[in-house]
């Protein structure tokens, strides 16, 4: 898909879309500030991963600020950047998970239904801002296809503290 297909212009995109990554970057930093605490607070391995992927969120975010002026290789850059990352965090998330297992660590479900539900309704706005730019370039659907994939990963957040 071109930039034209959805109404939107190299132009126009830039600001509007800035715009966007600001408000996506905000959010996310303050929502890993808010699932750190509570990943504590719950003793919950899953809301620590959720923590750790909205601080990395907030960095890809920060990228994308970083490329949207640049040319397309640097921005297709980025987006390969932020795979290998995000692959980095799927490891340690495995890791916790199983040490959580091992422990037998039981976390406390209402904190993790909670916070999920936020961080839920935080994912789904951003990804419903970033949504129409996501045919702009690599970088651009590489930020939307995280945000959307955020909103699974908080869909089961919510499963796993609702004993699912």
């Amino acid at each position: 898909m071109s930039c034209c297909d959805h109404d939107c212009h190299p132009a126009e995109t830039g600001g509007r879309y800035r715009q966007i990554l600001w408000v996506a970057l905000g959010l996310n930093a303050a929502m890993f500030l808010i699932e750190i605490v509570a990943s504590v607070i719950a003793g919950s391995v899953s809301l620590r991963a959720d923590a750790l992927d909205f601080l990395g969120d907030a960095a890809n975010y920060a990228l994308a600020l970083a490329v949207v002026d640049l040319a397309l290789h640097w921005r297709a850059r980025a987006a390969l950047l932020k795979g290998n990352v995000m692959g980095m965090f799927g490891l340690w998330v495995a890791g916790s998970a199983i040490y959580s297992a091992v422990t037998a660590t039981v976390p406390k479900a209402e904190v993790m239904g909670a916070i999920g539900f936020l961080a839920l309704a935080v994912n789904l706005g951003v990804a419903g801002l970033l949504y129409r730019y996501r045919g702009v370039d690599s970088q651009a659907l590489s930020v939307w296809l995280c945000t959307r994939n955020d909103c699974i990963a908080n869909i089961a957040v919510m499963l796993a503290g609702a004993g699912v």
